[in-house]
């Protein structure tokens, strides 16, 4: 039997002879003004299927013989008024398929039912007064295809065994009260198209996205969110919509971005990045709306309809943005051709004036390689073979260790990342003789170059002054026009900061693993202050700067901001290190 009233605009209160029918399997009043409480005994009989009231103007709680009716299929009641405690009004649907209860009145916290619907491919309840926490057993809903809880008040951290809802294609728990971090396993939910995490107070790191390769939607804006932009999301070439906007990021906007092609929109407002636009944004021609305002940006803007029609509001509070849109100063280069002349000769002399120092340098660190291969070869000593380098180990052909690593790379190629640091970034390289190291590549030169330049050297300063088994041991380095290389040796184990922020890796990182890691640092820390023939000052020690290998054993790495001191002399210098991390009594140092 079927009841189908639906889109008559009918008001009113539901007849008495309509709350009588026991015998219905479909009931839809959808889309009418009807007001007053939904039938009561309708599902009495143990056929109702189909239960549809949405977009009336319904009061009071569901109806209680809805609790046991195992029958149902397909439920929609959202767009009404009615309330009570939404944890008392459910219990547990085999059949069940959809279930909508948005925008009502309900409260309470969410039932651990939910979870038992092995059925269920959409739950949404946005818009409501529910609270707490989200159940784990929520989990084991495993065909959910759709989940939207936002609007509610729900808080607590986000359960990362939403995680294992492989067929999620859209999660939407926005404007609730969430904290912590965000799930690491969220990156491997790979049929997801939307995620909106916004208006939470979710911290850490943004969580590496590379699988999502389906993602058209990510809305991670009014959060507490740090550190850089991950890289992997130049890879989601189905990204419409990008919101970062209103959280804690830093550094540079990745060129990477660039690689979109299809975004329409982007917000990358009230945040701390700074540099310049990247370039190939030039190539971005689906953008239709941007807000870059709030940041530390500077340089011309990509000439593109999204950037030229945009308004003031879109670019305000940055450091130096200029360019062809309204309230944007034009750039110096447009100012005038004599202007342009100008800072072109302006320009010029500063490469030339660079490329002589990066030249001598060049000389320099080129005669220091062949003294000391010339050295190798006519006194060959254990103490010399204990400090061989990678060109040593390959026969001292630069240029083949460079192509090596090139072609171990695929040309730095993303996929092989597995570090970011403040100088550089760290590739994962597998050498055709079956060797696997770890490369650190240099920023790419710009104004910044002399600092990373004074990191490459002292890196190398410090690691060849240093053998001992809790320090990273360097096996050499790379000094080539295209790129300045470290290579050290490679372990598996990551970064104790990698560990610390994974819930699975930091379950298995128990005490006596987490003793040895600390004894480990500090035997390598009273190495280098106290059995170096000039003490070394590391400065920079922090969770990302210890590695594991497969045995938990930990390495001191990252030397770029270290100082080898003499014993008669003071040091006066700028803070270098990890705010949080440096000993206190190196600030003033």
């Amino acid at each position: 039997m079927f009841l189908l009233l639906f889109s008559n605009k009918l008001s009113g209160s539901i007849p008495f002879e309509i709350n009588n029918q026991t015998h219905l399997k479909r009931f839809d009043l959808s889309d009418n003004h009807f007001t007053g409480h939904l039938p009561e005994n309708l599902c009495l009989g143990g056929f109702l299927e189909r239960f549809i009231a949405s977009d009336n103007h319904f009061i009071g709680s569901i109806p209680k013989s809805l609790r046991n009716c195992t029958s149902l299929i397909r439920v929609r009641l959202q767009g009404n008024q009615l309330s009570g405690n939404i944890g008392d009004n459910f219990g547990v649907y085999p059949h069940l398929v959809y279930m909508e209860l948005s925008y009502n009145k309900f409260y309470g916290e969410l039932s651990i039912n939910w979870g038992q619907c092995q059925n269920l491919t959409s739950l949404k309840i946005s818009n409501n007064d529910i609270s707490g926490r989200i159940s784990p057993n929520l989990g084991d809903a495993s065909q959910l295809h759709l989940l939207d809880l936002s609007s509610n008040k729900l808080y607590g951290e986000i359960p990362k065994e939403l995680g294992k809802l492989t067929f999620l294609i859209e999660l939407n728990l926005g404007n609730n009260k969430f904290f912590g971090h965000v799930p690491y396993n969220f990156g491997m939910l790979s049929n997801l198209e939307g995620l909106n995490l916004s208006r939470n107070s979710l911290s850490g790191l943004i969580p590496e996205l590379g699988n999502c390769k389906k993602l058209w939607m990510l809305d991670l804006s009014n959060n507490h969110l740090s550190k850089y932009i991950p890289l992997q999301i130049g890879n989601m070439h189905f990204l419409q919509y990008l919101d970062l906007s209103l959280n804690f990021l830093i550094g540079e906007i990745p060129q990477q971005l660039g690689d979109l092609k299809t975004l329409e929109f982007l917000n990358l407002s009230h945040n701390a990045l700074s540099g310049s636009i990247p370039s190939n944004f030039d190539q971005m021609l689906s953008l239709r709306y941007i807000d870059l305002s709030y940041n530390q940006l500077e340089g011309p803007i990509p000439n593109i309809k999204a950037f030229r029609e945009a308004t003031v509001e879109a670019f305000r509070n940055n450091k130096g943005l200029c360019g062809n849109a309204t309230g944007l100063k034009a750039c110096p280069s447009t100012i005038s051709h004599n202007s342009h002349v100008k800072k072109r000769n302006k320009v010029m002399k500063l490469i030339l004036v660079f490329l002589g120092v990066f030249f001598l340098i060049f000389i320099i660190v080129g005669i220091t390689i062949c003294f000391r291969s010339r050295k190798m070869k006519i006194e060959i000593k254990p103490k010399e073979e204990e400090h061989q380098n990678m060109f040593v180990v390959w026969s001292f052909d630069g240029k083949m260790v460079y192509e090596k690593i090139i072609e171990a790379t695929e040309d730095f190629d993303d996929k092989h990342i597995i570090g970011v640091g403040g100088h550089g970034i760290v590739y994962k390289a597998e050498l055709s003789t079956g060797q696997v190291v770890a490369v650190k590549k240099l920023h790419p030169l710009s104004e910044d170059s002399v600092v990373n330049l004074k990191a490459f050297t002292s890196e190398i300063h410090s690691l060849t002054e240093i053998r001992h088994r809790n320090i990273i041991k360097l096996h050499g380095f790379c000094s080539h026009p295209r790129h300045l290389l470290l290579v050290y040796q490679f372990l598996e184990g990551g970064s104790l900061e990698k560990i610390l922020n994974n819930d699975e890796l930091a379950l298995e990182f128990d005490w006596i693993k987490r003793v040895n890691v600390v004894k480990g640092v500090a035997s390598a820390l009273s190495y280098i202050h106290h059995d170096c023939s000039n003490p070394i000052i590391h400065r920079d020690i922090s969770s990302k700067n210890v590695l594991l290998d497969s045995e938990y054993e930990s390495h001191v790495s990252d030397f770029g901001t270290a100082r080898i001191m003499s014993s008669d002399t003071s040091y006066w210098t700028s803070f270098a290190g990890t705010f949080g991390y440096t000993a206190p009594g190196m600030l003033f140092k």
